[in-house]
C-alpha cells in the first residue's frame, strides 16, 4: 500500500493568505495530496534570545517572522476542500488554554466532516511562553498531560466532568462534538514524551533527519509500545521540512529533503521504506510565492507516486 503524502499549507510572511491559503489547498486535492498540515510559530523574537529549537548558535530562519495563526489557516483549508485531512505539526499545546483549545478542535471537526488530526508538542521557545503560555515553561509537559485529557473528556459524551490543575468542568453540555473521534499525534523525542505517547496518543510525528535515524527511532518506540503493553497502533505522520531549489544539490553536506524534485523524491523514498503511514512534505520555507508552491508540490507528487511512493 503506498505512503499517504500530505502538504504543509502556506503560513509564512512571502504568502497572501486570504487568497493563497485556500488556493494551495484546492490545488494540492486536485492533485492528489490526502492531508494538509500546519505548525506555529507564535512569534519572532528579535533580537533571539534563544537558539532555534533551544540549541545555542543556531539561528531562527527569516521565514519564522510572522507565521500565520495554525487553526485560522487551518479553517480557511476546510472551506476550500472536501476530503484532504487538516493536520496539526505541531501545535504548541501549552500556549493554548485546554478547553478553549478542545472547542475549537472540536468544532472545525464537525464543520469538515471528520477530517481533523491533532498534532501536538510541548515546545521549546522562551519567549513564546512568555507571552502566551498558560503556565510556566518548566510546567509545559503537565499542560499537555492537561490538554490531552480536557480534549479526551470534552469530545466525549454529555455532561463533561474535568477537574483538573487549568480546567474546572463540573457537569455541563459542551458542543459541537467532533464527527469522529479526533486522533491525538505527538512529537516525543524524550523518555517521558515516549510514555505520554504510548499511553495517551493514538499516535507519533517524528520529523525526517534521515531514513536510517528514523528507522531506529521507529523500532525502538514499538518496542517500548510493547513494554508497555499496548497493542492499539500507533499512527504515524513524518514531517518534512524540504529545501527546494531547481537546479540538483551537490554538496557532501546535503541534507534529507534539500535539493531539486528528483534528490526530494528520492529521499521520499527512502523515508518511506521505513513503514510509516504518511509523510507531510512542508516545501513553503524554499519557493516564492503559491503558484511555485503549487507547482513544485504537483511535480514531487507525480514523481514519488512514479517511483512507487
Amino acid at each position: 500500500m503506498a505512503t499517504r503524502l500530505g502538504l504543509g499549507l502556506p503560513q509564512m510572511k512571502q504568502y497572501d493568505l486570504g487568497r493563497d491559503v485556500p488556493d494551495v489547498a484546492r490545488a494540492a486535492e486536485r492533485t492528489g495530496y490526502e492531508s494538509l498540515w500546519v505548525f506555529e510559530r507564535a512569534l519572532f523574537p528579535d533580537p533571539a534570545t534563544q537558539g532555534l529549537y533551544g540549541i545555542e548558535g543556531l539561528p531562527w530562519p527569516e521565514s519564522y517572522r510572522g507565521v500565520a495563526e495554525p487553526l485560522v489557516t487551518l479553517t480557511l483549508a476546510a472551506a476550500a476542500t472536501e476530503r484532504a485531512r487538516l493536520g496539526s505539526s505541531v501545535l504548541i499545546a501549552p500556549l493554548h488554554v485546554p478547553f478553549q483549545l478542545a472547542k475549537t478542535l472540536a468544532t472545525l471537526d464537525a464543520v469538515s466532516g471528520g477530517r481533523v488530526v491533532a498534532g501536538l508538542g510541548t515546545g521549546w521557545s522562551f519567549d513564546e511562553f512568555a507571552a502566551a503560555a498558560v503556565r510556566p515553561f518548566e510546567e509545559r509537559g503537565q499542560v499537555l498531560d492537561e490538554v490531552i485529557e480536557v480534549c479526551r473528556a470534552v469530545w466525549g459524551p454529555d455532561p463533561v466532568v474535568y477537574d483538573g490543575r487549568l480546567t474546572k468542568i463540573a457537569s455541563a453540555a459542551v458542543g459541537p462534538k467532533p464527527a469522529r473521534p479526533i486522533p491525538i499525534l505527538l512529537a516525543a523525542s524524550t523518555p517521558k514524551a515516549r510514555r505520554r505517547l504510548v499511553d495517551k496518543a493514538d499516535g507519533w510525528l517524528p520529523v525526517g533527519l534521515g531514513a536510517e535515524q528514523l528507522a531506529a527511532q521507529w523500532r525502538e518506540l514499538q518496542d517500548f509500545a510493547a513494554e508497555r503493553g499496548r497493542t492499539e497502533p500507533l499512527q504515524t505522520v513524518l514531517r518534512t521540512n524540504a529545501q527546494y531549489s531547481p537546479k540538483a544539490y551537490d554538496g557532501a553536506d546535503r541534507r534529507p529533503f534539500q535539493g531539486n524534485v528528483t534528490q526530494i523524491v528520492e529521499d521520499l523514498a527512502a523515508h518511506a521504506e521505513v513503514g510509516l503511514d504518511e509523510i507531510l512534505l512542508d516545501l513553503q520555507s524554499s519557493v516564492r510565492d503559491a503558484e511555485e508552491l503549487k507547482d513544485v508540490a504537483a511535480e514531487v507528487y507525480t514523481a514519488a507516486r512514479a517511483a512507487g511512493v
